[in-house]
């Protein structure tokens, strides 16, 4: 039997693991607590009446610094109407990627855009109560800036900074990018769809670099990054607030599954999708992420499908983390997203009043974490692709359904159709396939006493009865259910003959009558 398991066995390249897409936050955790930026303004003889003058020379300073960046390196610095260009039909990046190719940029900054978006941010405002100013965080807009470029280490990504205290910045990273380098400086071929490896020449080695990637020391870089951007760090550093704390915000931990073409892929998919959506239960998707079901889970479990452009897109979501499953190319992708990674266990050193001990603890979103978080969407995909180990594709079957089911010609001659279930075809199938004749065959005059129930009255009529049963086993044979023993008159049911009819048979006998009874 087919089944999905052995054809990951047996029919594909091979899988990799690794992250997807990553987005990192930075946050200047110095200024969080209580009338700590009032401190820090204090601490720069700001007066609170005198914040809004100082936050626009501030904001000035590093729009300044951000126009000499661009211009400095030759590069477009372009206002955009609206942060969500994608609703026109391009994204941010889409445009991006335009204009590096427009340019031939292969290496560093592309470009720059800067849009209006709404972030929290300080401000100071009066209370009634006490008379006076206060520091308050309030959500407001203001320019946001999107760094575009292509880095040596991790190709194409891109940074933003707002322009307003406390001047937030969000890093995206794509892991395959940072594989595909690495596969270059090892010397290893590879083929590659977006950002899909559709084929991999030394998977094993490539895999062992993949892992390298969750013990990145990604602080410091990201704090090398960032420096790049903002020239007020320094101050807040000299200040004694200290720098930017870095947080994982979301990431992706894809799994692609590399078949030999798309035809393998096409052959098991509407199968896949079926049985996910229709066969998963709430206390499934909970499973693949790593949960219980339990009477004090509060949350929502849902499961959808969606037509993209390049096929179906199955997704089931537990609260804010997600599984989901898509094509691409001719690789399967099983993809788990984690925006909160609380829901998930890490094994931490805790200090307490007994001594010190090693318990598992929800995992925070700090870049500490990132291994573990590894460790967690490779197992949640894991866990999908075996819930799907015992799908059988059904495209074969149906093709040779619609191949009985239609006429054809054959070596210059019609042949006639099939019509697997009707009474008489039925009759015919079951006939060829009687037990006795599998190891010896049937021959002509077996099939009719089968057929006929009756012996023939006249030698005319046993002739008509003759005939019409060769007519029928040359019909079974251009259709390629029965072939011809060399040498003799002896015929044997095929491999697919088998398959076909013994289907159409139990068709018939047991599931029509059992879902006309459901149904009716």
């Amino acid at each position: 039997m087919t089944s999905f398991k052995t054809i990951l066995d047996t029919e594909i390249l091979g899988k990799l693991s690794t992250f997807d897409r990553m987005i990192f936050h930075g946050h200047l955790s110095g200024f969080f607590p209580k009338d700590a930026f009032k401190h820090f303004l204090s601490s720069q003889g700001v007066l609170l009446k005198d914040f809004g003058d100082y936050v626009e020379q501030t904001t000035k300073k590093l729009k300044t610094h951000i126009e000499q960046i661009a211009e400095k390196q030759g590069r477009p610095l372009e206002y955009l109407q609206s942060a969500f260009t994608s609703r026109s039909g391009r994204s941010k990046e889409d445009i991006a990627r335009e204009i590096a190719e427009r340019d031939g940029i292969q290496k560093g900054l592309i470009c720059i855009f800067s849009t209006l978006e709404a972030a929290w941010s300080f401000d100071v405002r009066g209370n009634r109560k006490s008379q006076k100013l206060e520091v308050v965080r309030r959500e407001r807009r203001y320019l946001h800036y999107y760094f575009y470029f292509i880095d040596s280490r991790f190709g194409f990504m891109h940074l933003r900074i707002g322009s307003w205290f406390p001047f937030q910045v969000q890093v995206y990273i794509n892991g395959r990018e940072w594989l595909a380098r690495e596969m270059d400086k090892a010397g290893i071929g590879y083929q590659r769809y977006d950002n899909a490896f559709t084929r991999i020449d030394k998977l094993d080695r490539a895999t062992a670099i993949a892992e390298r990637f969750g013990h990145i020391s990604w602080a410091g870089i990201l704090d090398a990054l960032i420096r790049r951007v903002n020239p007020i760090l320094p101050t807040f550093e000299k200040s004694g607030f200290g720098g930017y704390y870095w947080c994982l915000d979301q990431c992706e931990i894809a799994t692609d599954i590399m078949f030999k073409n798309r035809g393998g892929l096409e052959a098991i998919l509407p199968e896949l999708n079926a049985y996910a959506m229709l066969n998963f239960s709430s206390d499934d998707v909970m499973r693949f992420l790593g949960r219980k079901l339990h009477p004090n889970f509060k949350g929502e479990v849902t499961s959808d499908i969606k037509k993209r452009l390049e096929g179906f897109r199955v997704k089931h979501r537990v609260k804010r983390n997600s599984i989901k499953m898509y094509d691409k190319a001719s690789v399967l992708r099983i993809e788990t997203t984690i925006n909160n990674p609380r829901e998930f266990k890490i094994l931490k050193t805790c200090e307490s009043e007994a001594g010190t001990s090693r318990r598992w603890v929800p995992m925070g979103k700090g870049v500490a974490n990132i291994h573990r978080m590894l460790q967690v969407g490779e197992q949640s995909n894991q866990r999908y692709i075996e819930a799907l180990a015992n799908v059988e594709p059904k495209r074969e079957a149906i093709d040779t359904l619609d191949d009985l089911c239609r006429s054809h010609t054959k070596d210059g001659r019609r042949v006639a159709r099939l019509n697997p279930i009707t009474k008489e075809d039925c009759a015919l199938f079951l006939a060829v396939m009687a037990g006795e004749y599998i190891i010896n065959g049937f021959r002509n005059h077996n099939i009719t006493a089968r057929l006929y129930s009756h012996e023939p009255a006249t030698a005319a009529e046993a002739k008509r009865m003759c005939s019409r049963v060769s007519r029928q086993i040359r019909k079974l044979r251009d259709h390629g259910l029965v072939s011809k023993v060399p040498g003799s008159r002896l015929y044997r049911v095929s491999h697919k003959g088998h398959c076909a009819m013994g289907a159409a048979l139990r068709f018939r006998e047991l599931v029509f009558p059992i879902n006309y009874n459901a149904a009716a």
